[in-house]
């Protein structure tokens, strides 16, 4: 029987976040996964993931997200690889939404540095937006743009560089925790570990036992349109964009290539049955809200797409991540529902992750993301 002293089951963004995390401090860590590396089957694909400290989702992120920044800066210099960009980061919406009052209540109670920016004044600095009448803006001007394939890698390559082995194409299928440790059964065998860390994704609920939070899975499509001229290149300066409309919530980036910017909606989506039947064709249905979208706010933008990348969310309940031990358990770790939100937190995460896979306790604050916490769990 192979033995380790942790398992993780998964190695998307959190999973390679915790994986490295372990592995870096020396411990004995395997870490599965049903696919390949950095794979486009799950949730941690297409290229680009937006990281920002105005955190309008919750206020008590921005601890995380500010120390997940120092974290992908190490892990940067670690690998020697690009992997996280520079960028304004532009939120628009009416004065009463979440995207515009939410950023300035997180900034003012953790003193992010944003700006106040009316419509005419985006116009004026981005040229290539257009604010619909009514709507302004907040600027974050040192958020930035992770390249999640390659942050994926980076973290499992240099976990396997410090000791960590990583099996692809090897699935959980089953665990049961026994006094001192758990058994692992997999495609390959059974495995054992003083702890079992499940990072599955989409297929959280099918690997994780007596899960009391309902995890809701979707599909979601992001799209590359044409994008040439200079109004959106990443190089002038063009922002990664955030727009709350009446419509929907968009958000895209920058063109990084010269000629494409990628754009997808954030809120909707077509529920997931079988993460394994997933839809990955481009429909118009899909296509329609974007077109409509850039013609309201990125008119430059052509309206063809290029290319396209289908992904899932895993909800929670309230849209926030869970990450905890499961109840009544000392050696099962559980962190999902990351509700299309998450992978900019994978490192540090990971960190958290590895803390209370090695001491049981982390000084990270992950309390408000507790298993636990009033009205996520079913009834």
């Amino acid at each position: 029987m192979n033995s380790s002293e942790v398992v993780v089951a998964g190695l998307g963004g959190l999973g390679s976040g915790a994986f490295y995390h372990l592995a870096r401090r020396g411990v004995s860590v395997v870490g599965l996964e049903r696919f390949g590396l950095a794979h486009d089957r799950g949730s941690s694909h297409g290229e680009s993931r937006m990281i920002r400290k105005a955190y309008i989702e919750h206020p008590d992120y921005i601890p995380l997200v500010l120390r997940a920044f120092d974290l992908w800066d190490e892990l940067q210099k670690e690998s020697g690889k690009h992997l996280l960009y520079r960028l304004p980061l532009v939120l628009c919406g009416t004065p009463d939404s979440d995207a515009v009052r939410g950023s300035l209540l997180a900034a003012e109670r953790y003193n992010v540095d944003i700006q106040s920016l009316s419509r005419e004044e985006v116009s004026r600095r981005f040229p290539g937006l257009n604010l619909p009448p009514g709507m302004e803006a907040v600027l974050e001007q040192d958020a930035g743009c992770l390249m999640v394939e390659d942050c994926v890698a980076a973290h499992v390559q240099r976990g396997k560089a410090h000791g960590g082995d990583a099996s692809f194409g090897e699935a959980l299928l089953d665990w049961t925790e026994h006094p001192g440790h758990v058994q692992i059964r997999t495609t390959r065998g059974v495995r054992e570990a003083k702890c079992l860390i499940l990072t599955a994704g989409a297929w959280s609920s099918r690997v994780t036992k007596n899960l009391p939070v309902p995890l809701s899975v979707v599909r979601k499509s992001q799209v590359w349109f044409p994008a040439a001229g200079p109004e959106y290149a990443a190089g002038s300066g063009a922002p990664a964009f955030y727009f709350e409309l009446d419509t929907g919530i968009f958000y895209g980036f920058p063109s990084f290539d010269g000629s494409t910017c990628k754009v997808a909606c954030h809120s909707g989506g077509e529920p997931v049955a079988d993460p394994l039947q997933l839809d990955r064709e481009l429909h118009s249905e899909d296509v329609a809200p974007l077109t409509d979208f850039l013609a309201r706010c990125l008119p430059g933008v052509g309206s063809d797409p290029v290319k396209h990348s289908i992904c899932m969310y895993t909800h929670s309940p309230d849209h926030h991540f869970v990450i905890d031990r499961l109840p009544g358990s000392q050696r099962v770790l559980f962190a999902g529902g990351f509700s299309g939100h998450g992978f900019k937190f994978a490192s540090v995460l990971g960190e958290a992750l590895a803390d209370l896979a090695t001491t049981g306790s982390t000084r990270l604050p992950v309390e408000f993301l507790s298993i636990n916490r009033p009205g996520l769990q079913a009834e």
